[in-house]
């Protein structure tokens, strides 16, 4: 019997982390943590013509990314080790040998031409495509006629033609399956390398994992991998389906929903800690529903497989960004200054170790922007206009407000009383402002949007005194004088 709690979570890597396999490394990641078990990570990458070849790695960092750290597997190490299929094969080859040897498993030679000719003649006959069994019973001397033709094999498990196989799901509840409709199935293939549904359990039970906690997906699989555990005489784990994620219509998730792996969440300047916060609710709801922030310490305390629904959860990327907006929203500005350089890297604003050193200036760049930006991507592009002035001007905007008559005037007015603030900060700029607007006997905005189109190129952005707190003295004058001359060739 296991006597400790142990999970995994066992990607395939043919691809990076998908949010769907976060989602899945999240809930396994919790429930060991909620109940003191251990976290495996297994790489199921028996299927070598589909291995991408950064695949593990993007995979590995993209867990430690989100702050999915395993107790064993691949660089961590383990006593069950190793954690890599390819490097388990003796194992399921000598699991395979004593199926065979015990009578419970045999050796097929159909070829894939003989066994389409019989899915043919089923479908011929309206019936589902099922395995008839025909070298179940061949005696050794016909097999070895067979293979001294050159005749490769298979491995089929015998499976009960009779009966019920129940899957007793922590999530669905009781799950029946004909036998009558599972055929002998192949264990492992003519190639010498093992199915999935094998190699899984022959894993799962020299790893000593108590509960499988995965996609719905693989519920279909689990009648299978029951009739193998049996087969072995090893323990069958607990098992918990969880909810596929569809798009908001309900359909497959497909590209055409928005980003989807961890990778491409990460390179447009997600927070991590948004996104667990967010696929963490994609299914389970916790205790009080109404909450929807939370930290990975909170959820490792509420989590609990009875609250992860049995229907599919819906994923929207842009509740998602709404999210990763509030999480930013409340980030420490001198942390999100560190995130913040390499984006703006990326933009063109200069180098890591140039921008590095303005740190200080750049925070306050960060504030001026923690409002608006939902993304660290976002945040770059929006903060571009402060590193350069504006080459162009919003061409709705240059109607709207520069246009105008004695707006050129109104600019060069805002340059000179500008000049004369001592201690340059927002509260003097604005009382600067505010006592031109008052001497010039207008309204606000006709002085407020000109200048915040001349300082930035745009209509909108942060608060126009923060802007030019942000920019300083010289530069702000500077783009007053630059945006009247410009207006005045406009004329």
């Amino acid at each position: 019997m296991v006597s400790e709690l142990r999970v995994r979570f066992a990607p395939s890597p043919t691809g990076y982390l998908h949010i769907g396999g976060a989602r899945t490394a999240l809930f396994n990641y919790l429930y060991a943590r909620h109940n003191g078990g251990k976290f495996v990570l297994r790489i199921e990458d028996t299927d070598i013509e589909r291995v991408i070849e950064d695949s593990t790695e993007k995979i590995m960092q993209s867990l430690r990314w989100l702050g999915l750290d395993w107790d064993e597997g691949p660089i961590v190490g383990g006593p069950a080790g190793p954690y890599q299929q390819s490097l388990r094969q003796d194992l399921y080859r000598r699991y395979a040998s004593l199926l065979l040897d015990r009578g419970l498993a045999y050796k097929c030679y159909c070829t894939p031409e003989e066994l389409e000719a019989e899915r043919e003649k089923a479908r011929a006959q309206k019936k589902a495509p099922r395995y008839s069994g025909r070298c179940r019973d061949l005696s050794l001397e016909e097999q070895q006629e067979l293979e001294s033709k050159g005749r490769k094999y298979a491995i089929r498990l015998k499976t009960p033609d009779q009966g019920i196989t129940v899957v007793d799901d922590m999530i669905h509840g009781e799950v029946s399956f004909q036998n009558e409709e599972i055929a002998d199935f192949i264990i492992m293939k003519s190639d010498g390398f093992p199915t999935y549904n094998f190699a899984c359990v022959v894993d799962d039970w020299l790893m000593g994992i108590s509960h499988v906690i995965r996609a719905d997906e693989h519920l279909s699989n689990t009648p299978r991998q029951i009739m193998i555990y049996r087969a072995l005489s090893a323990p069958v784990p607990k098992f918990a389906h969880v909810p596929m994620i569809l798009a908001p219509d309900r359909s497959k998730l497909s590209k055409r929903h928005g980003a989807q792996t961890v990778e491409e969440f990460m390179e447009k300047g997600y927070l991590p800690e948004a996104i667990v916060n967010y696929i963490v609710l994609l299914g389970w709801t916790p205790p009080d529903a109404t909450k929807e922030f939370m930290t990975l310490e909170e959820m490792i305390e509420l989590f609990d497989l009875k609250r992860v629904s049995n229907t599919p959860a819906v994923y929207d990327v842009q509740k998602l960004t709404w999210m990763n907006g509030q999480y930013i929203k409340a980030r420490d500005p001198e942390v999100l200054v560190s995130e913040y350089i390499p984006f703006a890297a990326r933009r063109g604003l200069g180098t890591v170790e140039e921008l590095q050193q303005k740190k200080e200036w750049l925070t306050k760049v960060v504030i001026s922007l923690q409002e608006r930006a939902k993304t660290l991507e976002e945040m770059a592009e929006m903060s571009a206009f402060y590193f350069e002035p504006p080459k162009t001007y919003d061409e709705k905007g240059v109607a709207k407000f520069f246009l105008k008559p004695n707006v050129s005037e109104l600019l060069e007015k805002g340059a000179q009383v500008l000049a004369q603030v001592e201690e340059w900060n927002e509260e003097n700029c604005e009382k600067a402002y505010r006592d031109l607007i008052a001497k010039e006997g207008i309204k606000s905005g006709e002085l407020i949007h000109p200048t915040r189109l001349a300082l930035t190129g745009k209509t909108v952005g942060p608060g126009l005194f923060e802007i030019m707190d942000v920019l300083g003295k010289d530069e702000t004058i500077s783009r007053l004088h630059s945006a009247a001359e410009y207006i005045r060739k406009l004329k």
